[in-house]
């Protein structure tokens, strides 16, 4: 049962990450850009 719940944080942290460039991008006004290309 842990292995579920484990990956299921693992889901939410990438979910929080990807929310917080989306805010972020939004605030600021700009688009996201890979950095080293």
């Amino acid at each position: 049962m842990s292995q579920g719940k484990r990956h299921n944080q693992a889901l939410i942290a990438l979910a929080r990450r990807r929310c917080d460039v989306l805010f972020a991008m939004m605030r600021d006004g700009t688009f996201y850009t890979p950095q080293g290309s």
